[in-house]
C-alpha cells in the first residue's frame, strides 16, 4: 500500500533529509524525520549503511559538481555493457572543468539549433537539467494534455526545447513531438519524432521523423528510413499495481567517436524491442530504473534525487545501467501538480529523455 519514492537531499549542516511519502493519500506530508550526524565516524557509518540500502551516498555528493576524474577513469574503454566513453570526446572538452571541479557555472549547452540539440547526446560530464510542464487547459486537454520541455539554465532562465501531445485518432497511444510549441502536426515542418505504444500500453518505441519502412517504396534510400531512438518496457509488479514498477529502457549504443549508432529497422524483427526480447543486444544499451529502497522509518520507498524532486509519486524514477548504478543516466520526478523535473546525462539526448518521460505519463501500469 506504499507509494513509491521521494528524494533524499543533503542539507548544508551534514544532515540527510529523506523526503518520502508512505501513502498516496498523505502527499501533503513533505518531510520525514531527519537523521543527524555530528561526528565523522557516524557520518561514515551512515554512508556505508545508505550505500548498502542503495541510496546513493549524498555525503560526498554535490549537485553542481561532477568529478571529472571519476568519469574518465571508470569509463575509459568503450563497451556496450558499461557507461559508454571516456571524457575525452571533442564535445566534452569545453564542458568538463579542468580545475579541481568548482561548481559548474553555465555548461556550454548550445541550443541555437533546436532539432540538432534535441538529438545530440548530452556532453560528457554535464548533467542537462530540464523541466516538463503539463497543460490541461482547453476543450479536450484533460484527455489530451500538451507537455512542454524547457531547459533550465543556471541563471534561472528557461529555454523551450520540445512539445509533445497525444494524437486523438490513433488506435494505440501515439505522441507527436515537435520543436514548435504551436505546431504539433504530423506533417508540420517542426515534427521531430514520435512515441508509439503497443495495445497494452506497456511497451513503447521512440522514432525520429524519418519514413516508416512499411509505407515507403523499396527504392528509397535507407538513410531516409526512420531511426529508432529508444524503446521502453514496463513490467507489472508481482504485488499487483502497488509499489514501484520496473522499467527497461533500450537505446542505441555509441561508437568510438561518441556518436549514436544508427538503428533503422526495415521490419519488426530488427526493432529495438525485438532485439532486446531476443537477447540480441549488440550495439544497444540496456538500462533499468533504479530500484527504490524500502525505508522502515518512513514506511515508504525512497530514491535519492539530491533535491531535484519534492513530491512523492509513483511516476518518479531514475534510469541507470546495471554495471554503474551510481551514474544516473536520466531522472524524472514531480515538483508540483503539473510540473516535473527531467535531467539527463551522456549518452542520452533530450528527445530520448522527453519521450521516456511521456511514456511514464501514459503507461497503463501507472497509478496515482
Amino acid at each position: 500500500s506504499a507509494a513509491v519514492d521521494g528524494p533524499a537531499t543533503q542539507q548544508d549542516d551534514g544532515q540527510i533529509q529523506i523526503l518520502t511519502v508512505g501513502h498516496p493519500t498523505t502527499e501533503e506530508r513533505e518531510t520525514e524525520p531527519v537523521m543527524s550526524c555530528t561526528q565523522s565516524q557516524s557520518k561514515q557509518d551512515l554512508r556505508i549503511t545508505m550505500l548498502k540500502k542503495g541510496i546513493s551516498s549524498s555525503m560526498n555528493f554535490d549537485e553542481e559538481e561532477d568529478d571529472e576524474d571519476e568519469v574518465s577513469s571508470s569509463s575509459s574503454q568503450l563497451n556496450n555493457n558499461t557507461r559508454p566513453g571516456s571524457a575525452t570526446s571533442k564535445k566534452s572538452c569545453k564542458d568538463v572543468a579542468s580545475a579541481p571541479t568548482p561548481p559548474v557555472s553555465e555548461p556550454a549547452v548550445d541550443v541555437e539549433d533546436l532539432e540538432e540539440f534535441s538529438l545530440r547526446p548530452a556532453p560528457q560530464g554535464v548533467r542537462v537539467k530540464c523541466r516538463i510542464t503539463r497543460d490541461k487547459k482547453g476543450m479536450d486537454r484533460g484527455m489530451y494534455p500538451t507537455y512542454y520541455l524547457h531547459l533550465e539554465r543556471e541563471d534561472g532562465k528557461k529555454v523551450f526545447l520540445l512539445a509533445g501531445r497525444k494524437r486523438k485518432k490513433s488506435k494505440t497511444s501515439n505522441y507527436l513531438i515537435s520543436i514548435d510549441p504551436t505546431d504539433l502536426s504530423r506533417d508540420g515542418e517542426s515534427f521531430i519524432g514520435k512515441l508509439r505504444s503497443n495495445l497494452m500500453g506497456t511497451k513503447f518505441t521512440v522514432y525520429d521523423n524519418g519514413l516508416n519502412p512499411v509505407k515507403s517504396t523499396s527504392s528509397l534510400e535507407a538513410s531516409n528510413l526512420r531511426q529508432e531512438l529508444a524503446a521502453i518496457c514496463y513490467e507489472t509488479n508481482v504485488l499487483g499495481f502497488k509499489g514501484p514498477r520496473k522499467m527497461s529502457v533500450i537505446i542505441p549504443g555509441m561508437n568510438m567517436d561518441h556518436e549514436r549508432v544508427s538503428i533503422r529497422p526495415r521490419n519488426e524483427h530488427e526493432s529495438l524491442l525485438a532485439r532486446w526480447q531476443n537477447k540480441n543486444t549488440e550495439s544497444v544499451i540496456e538500462l533499468h530504473n533504479k530500484t527504490p529502497v524500502w525505508n522502515d522509518d518512513t514506511q515508504s520507498y525512497v530514491l535519492n534525487f539530491h533535491g531535484r524532486v519534492t513530491q512523492a509519486s509513483v511516476k518518479n524514477f531514475q534510469i541507470i545501467h546495471d554495471n554503474d548504478p551510481d551514474y544516473i543516466v536520466m531522472q524524472f520526478g514531480r515538483v508540483a501538480e503539473d510540473v516535473f523535473t527531467m535531467d539527463y546525462n551522456y549518452p542520452m539526448c533530450a528527445l530520448q529523455a522527453f519521450a521516456i518521460a511521456l511514456s511514464s505519463f501514459d503507461s497503463k501500469l501507472a497509478c496515482e
